[in-house]
């Protein structure tokens, strides 16, 4: 009925966390950038051709350090790629080294050592994308200046709005240029510091919906903003201005960007919103259980407001603050009949439909359809998180999941920068 994340492990050294600032190229470090990322595009799908190539002519498999011999360094030695030499080799050898984690993904899952969803063989990566990346890791020497700017080889040095500060010393920074137009720096960085709250006494089971966002097992219940359906009318004006647009033509392009920065200002809203709701949640309870989240609902005719929501974000953010706050959480499974089952008696009552939002059991009770799938949550929950002789369980840390910002403990009172990534 519960499952736990398999991503909860302990580290030895410390929590690593991400933390994500906005950049601002000059037009000159921006034609950089733009060099950088197309490389390292290039090098992912010549090595992805290669192992297809040699899987098709039924050779053995191209080991990781034969693949980067011939893609990276004998390369360059070609007239063809001689132009891969003009960007940092550890841009290169990054790109090599996602290919070989996808290949490494979709092999565990194939092989069924991956739990969760099925994972795709790696696809070849377009020029047309809306978001590119490069990564950077201390071999690189990147670094932090005085100044504040962020020095990276062979692109300069970077203006950074610096929105907080760095706990330690960054082991990698990731260079993102999202639909939007806008660049971010994304680092990786260790911390031991603990971090655990204080403990509290209240542990919650949460509901979550489409009408009310969240039904809490104390009876609070969070409206569902729907940020998306309140932006729908720009969205849809911009969409019927680009769609009159000449394909190809600089006025498409343009047109493309607003609509992309549109949909930015609804994904920042709503991360921002969860964020601060998330937080809450964990620093008012020592326990939280929530249930997992049903992904066959996006295919439904629901599917535009169950993305709206938002509902897998939410819980990843209680998930990994949980953890680095020392609190308890838990998901119970999908299958558990939380909304049949009397949170009085147990009784589990025939299917009830989505229209009927209260309804009485046999044995007298008369129950919200929410509050008491919130309450079936938190028993289901408490039960399973108990071990032989009743006592406590509370999981290990994790690591921050890799697109979440965090902060510092210091700045537990500082709201959303305008640049949009500095969240609670």
């Amino acid at each position: 009925m519960f499952s736990k994340s398999a991503m909860h492990r302990w580290h030895a050294v410390g929590v690593m966390l991400r933390y994500n600032y906005r950049v601002y190229p000059t037009p000159s470090q921006r034609r950089s950038l733009a060099k950088a990322f197309g490389c390292a595009r290039v090098v992912f799908n010549d090595g992805l051709r290669a192992r297809q190539t040699a899987r098709e002519n039924n050779q053995p498999y191209v080991s990781d350090g034969d693949l980067s011999k011939h893609i990276i360094t004998q390369a360059k030695t070609t007239a063809e790629r001689a132009w891969l030499g003009e960007v940092s080799s550890v841009v290169l050898q990054q790109a090599l080294a996602d290919l070989n984690a996808a290949y490494r993904n979709f092999f565990a899952s194939v092989t069924g050592k991956r739990k969760g969803r099925t994972v795709a063989p790696p696809r070849f990566r377009s020029r047309k994308d809306n978001r590119q990346a490069i990564r950077f890791t201390k071999n690189s020497r990147f670094a932090v200046l005085d100044n504040g700017r962020l020095r990276l080889p062979k692109i300069g040095d970077l203006p950074v709005r610096w929105s907080r500060r760095l706990p330690s010393d960054p082991s990698s920074v990731t260079i993102i240029k999202d639909a939007a137009g806008r660049y971010f720096a994304s680092f990786v960085v260790t911390t031991a510091e603990d971090e655990t709250l204080p403990p509290v006494e209240s542990e919650i089971g949460i509901d979550l919906g489409l009408t009310h966002f969240a039904v809490l097992s104390d009876g609070t219940k969070v409206t569902a903003p729907k940020f998306l359906r309140r932006a729908a009318r720009k969205l849809r004006r911009l969409q019927q201005t680009l769609s009159r647009k000449i394909k190809g033509s600089n006025r498409r392009q343009k047109a493309v960007v607003k609509v992309a920065r549109a949909h930015a200002r609804v994904t920042d809203t709503r991360r921002d919103w969860q964020h601060k709701l998330s937080t809450a949640i964990i620093r008012d309870n020592q326990a939280v259980y929530v249930e997992d989240c049903v992904v066959g609902l996006g295919r439904t005719r629901l599917a535009k407001s169950v993305h709206d929501a938002g509902w897998a974000d939410f819980t990843g953010m209680l998930e990994y603050k949980a953890a680095r706050y020392g609190r308890t959480f838990a998901r119970v499974d999908r299958f558990f009949p939380s909304t049949r089952m009397c949170s009085d008696c147990g009784r589990i009552n025939d299917k009830i439909a989505l229209n009927v939002r209260s309804w009485t059991c046999p044995c007298g009770a008369d129950h919200d359809r929410d509050i008491n799938a919130a309450m079936n949550v938190l028993a289901a929950g408490r039960a399973d998180n108990l071990n032989d002789r009743g006592a406590r369980v509370r999981p290990p840390a994790m690591v921050a999941p890799r697109g979440e910002a965090v902060i510092h403990p210091d700045a537990a009172c500082a709201t959303r920068s305008v640049e949009g990534i500095a969240v609670r």
